[in-house]
């Protein structure tokens, strides 16, 4: 099956930008990006892959070109990362997602079958099935250590959804069964410091609730059968 896409996927990127002697690097490079949804990364840091995974020395340039092109042909989508305390964009790093996610599989011949970073995908995807534009977000905080020495410290938000005047805060989590792994789920969500509404989608089937952090708690299946869930 990888062989089916690289024939009608691939070669129809190569042929398009002109970059046929480029046959090898480019499935490298989709290979890499398949294997690593949902993590933060950039040109430079792929590039670096292909130096110490493969001994292969490509330039930043040429990777960022090579992205665009998979992102032309709607192979994937790039994210980009918004500070909420600083009010403002983030030059790099993104995160890429796989505009389907069954390719990604195929691509990778079924192999890492991550939970967390597929469910991850599937939200995304849902997400700007309903015309929404979709962020990642970082939100950042001191703290101080044991020696009273200053912490910065920067927290994931999985994702941004601005629609009008209203915000929504998504966190994706396997699941929040115990008390510590819920704490660690919602962190970045009630460092925000901001009423606009917070959510966590788990992969079980729950009753929809709201905690004493005004968080809502949603299960996977409800938030994709149900278009309006959670008031988006």
């Amino acid at each position: 099956m990888k062989n089916v896409f690289t024939s009608t996927y691939i070669n129809d990127v190569m042929e398009r930008n002109k970059v046929l002697k480029d046959a090898s690097i480019m499935d490298d490079l989709l290979d890499i990006i398949s294997s690593s949804i949902g993590s933060l990364s950039n040109p430079t840091k792929l590039a670096n892959t292909f130096m110490s995974e493969k001994n292969i020395k490509i330039s930043q340039l040429t990777v960022s070109n090579y992205l665009d092109y998979f992102i032309d042909a709607f192979l994937i989508e790039k994210a980009g990362r918004y500070d909420v305390k600083g009010r403002e964009y983030i030059s790099s790093p993104y995160k890429y997602y796989f505009s389907d996610i069954g390719l990604r599989n195929v691509r990778l011949n079924f192999r890492q079958n991550e939970q967390s970073h597929i469910m991850e995908n599937v939200i995304y995807n849902e997400l700007r099935m309903r015309g929404l534009n979709v962020d990642v977000g970082v939100v950042e905080y001191n703290y101080k250590d044991e020696n009273k020495k200053t912490i910065r410290k920067n927290l994931e938000i999985d994702f941004i959804i601005n629609r009008g005047s209203n915000r929504y805060y998504i966190q994706s989590a396997l699941n929040v069964d115990t008390k510590e792994k819920q704490v660690q789920e919602t962190e970045s969500l009630r460092r925000i410091g901001d009423s606009f509404k917070k959510v966590v989608i788990v992969r079980n089937n729950i009753v929809p609730g709201f905690d004493d952090d005004g968080i809502l708690y949603i299960g996977v299946e409800d938030f994709l059968l149900d278009e309006t869930a959670p008031d988006l």
